[in-house]
């Protein structure tokens, strides 16, 4: 790289990128802020929900207690094994709650097809148990932070 050229500038993902990946079929880290201020982090299968990042999980779980204290979260999607393979998209904001069954739905929609299979009316049954007794959690983003390595044009460091 030459002198004067901004990396970080070079490896950022254009919205439409941004949004491509974050459509593909992968698990994001959820982070959230314990009662004692250590990070709270767990692996998430995510949908998505009136055009946002979206999670349903039980009410009682750990990271609904921090979310309901403290609304601030932050999700991780990550890719890539090798340096100059490694993409990635954070978006740190605040959680809304969403628990009228109506509105939650189209979630339940949307993580069935992204991790199982296209919805059919015969898969209504198991939607309705996952979302029983559940909250869904919609990300209202306020900051974006990408990388896609991949622009560096670096020579592979896969072994042979």
């Amino acid at each position: 790289m030459g002198h004067g050229v901004n990396q970080r500038d070079l490896i950022k993902m254009t919205p439409e990128e941004v949004d491509n990946f974050l459509r593909e079929r992968r698990p994001m880290t959820m982070c959230t802020i314990n009662h004692d201020g250590t990070i709270h982090a767990v692996a998430m299968w995510y949908g998505f929900l009136e055009g946002s990042i979206a999670i349903e999980s039980k009410s009682k779980a750990q990271k609904i207690k921090n979310l309901r204290r403290d609304p601030r979260m932050t999700c991780l999607f990550e890719a890539g094994e090798y340096y100059e393979e490694l993409r990635g998209v954070e978006l740190v904001g605040k959680a809304e709650f969403v628990e009228d069954a109506e509105r939650m739905w189209p979630l339940g929609v949307s993580v069935f097809e992204r991790y199982y299979r296209e919805y059919t009316d015969d898969a209504r049954s198991a939607i309705e148990t996952m979302l029983h007794n559940r909250v869904v959690v919609k990300l209202i983003v306020e900051r974006t932070v990408t990388w896609d390595h991949r622009k560096l044009g670096l020579p592979s460091t896969r072994p042979s």
